[in-house]
């Protein structure tokens, strides 16, 4: 996630397996691709633009299984003509090469950061909360440590990730992650070792820990968890039937899904890491979700179905990540398209699935996830190329 803004939720950590049989299965995938929810449009011209949009989708989805060797790929997308399409390639389970199931679930990572800045925001439109108060009025003393000091940090720079707080997630290997549960302020403890990065806003730097301590300001200016309040104003009230913040203990996905890999080089074997304890995610990046509900949230979003007129705006504020042409706004992130304008979202990383996506302001959206995250950034680009693509065309 340091070395990418888009990562999302990621750590590093060493896997063993047995790589024959893996490679096995991956050709399964391969050959065993399918296109699901394809709509029939009305008129010649209409289908020829969605047949064009399902090869391209499906031709890239099947690329990612077969010439970059993910186990499988879903995705949503809701074209120009309001209708929702999804799409699957490759094989849910490498053990027994069971389908995909069509919009499966998946952990959704740090998507998961734009739930958390959602309701802070609306906390905000309600006067709970200050969006350039200093976080030491809601959480005293407790963010502290070399060149840290909640009494210079922002809510805001929380949510814009510069307020120069270390990231914690490089210093959690993958089989702690995998069983261990951490409390909030454990994975702050694991952050404060470190000195901060900058001065509060004085740059810009991806990390959960920001997320972190936005989750603690809820709970503490609601006296309700994070995950209540999540579900509450965000999962409930835009109907997300398939979304969901596990319980604490809870390693477990509840609905039919593909199983998650994982592998800490590009020469390791891949390992099964579908059941996780999410809590290193937390609100940063512990949700679970489908293609088409994160599609469903992004679009209601964007529509102001979330957020008052001025909180949705600062919201879309952006600070430039890199020349990349993308901007970090509060928990949502803006990418160019090719065909023009922009699309809104976030992405998000965690040890079995990757995701990328977003919405337009016209109503277009795609969400795509893989079931591992690539070793090498190249594959990441073509995922997000994919994205461009369903939005494109």
């Amino acid at each position: 996630m340091r070395e990418q803004a888009w990562r999302g939720f990621r750590t590093s950590g060493r896997r063993s397996g047995r790589r024959g049989v893996v490679s096995a299965a991956i050709a399964v995938a391969a050959a065993g691709v399918m296109t699901m929810g394809v709509v029939a449009p009305t008129t010649a011209s209409a289908a020829t633009r969605t047949a064009t949009r399902a090869d391209t989708v499906q031709q890239g989805l099947n690329a990612l299984v077969r010439g970059d060797g993910l186990p499988a790929a879903l995705a949503s997308v809701k074209g120009r003509d309001g209708r929702t399409r999804t799409y699957t390639a490759g094989v849910g389970d490498l053990a027994t090469g069971a389908k995909v199931p069509a919009d499966g679930q998946v952990r959704i990572g740090s998507n998961t950061k734009t739930f958390t800045a959602v309701v802070v925001l609306q906390l905000v439109a309600e006067g709970k909360i200050g969006l350039d108060a200093k976080v030491e009025t809601y959480l005293p003393g407790l963010v502290r440590g070399e060149g840290i000091d909640g009494r210079d940090i922002t809510v805001r720079q929380l949510l814009q990730h510069t307020s120069g707080l270390p990231d914690y997630e490089g210093d959690i290997d993958d089989d702690t992650i995998r069983h261990r549960y951490f409390e909030p302020r454990e994975l702050l403890d694991v952050a404060f070792r470190h000195k901060a990065d900058f001065a509060p806003g004085k740059g810009w730097n991806y990390s959960s820990t920001n997320y972190v301590v936005a989750g603690l300001i809820v709970q503490k200016v609601t006296g309700r968890g994070i995950a209540a309040e999540i579900d509450q104003r965000v999962v409930k009230r835009l109907g997300l039937r398939h979304t969901y913040f596990p319980a604490p203990g809870d390693r477990t996905i509840r609905e039919p899904h593909p199983k998650g890999y994982h592998r800490a080089s590009a020469d390791a074997p891949l390992r099964d890491f579908t059941e996780i304890d999410p809590s290193a995610g937390w609100a940063a990046g512990g949700m679970i979700s489908t293609n088409s509900d994160v599609n469903r949230f992004f679009t209601a979003l964007l529509a102001g179905r979330l957020l008052p007129a001025a909180q949705l705006a600062e919201m879309r504020t952006t600070v430039p990540i890199g020349d990349t042409g993308a901007g970090y706004g509060l928990g949502l992130m803006s990418r160019p398209l090719s065909c023009g304008g922009v699309y809104w979202g976030h992405g998000g990383d965690i040890n079995g699935y990757e995701t990328r996506g977003g919405a337009t302001d016209d109503g277009r959206a795609a969400n795509i996830a893989v079931t591992a995250i690539p070793t090498d950034e190249a594959v990441t680009k073509r995922l997000e190329g994919l994205v461009d693509t369903a939005l494109c065309r």
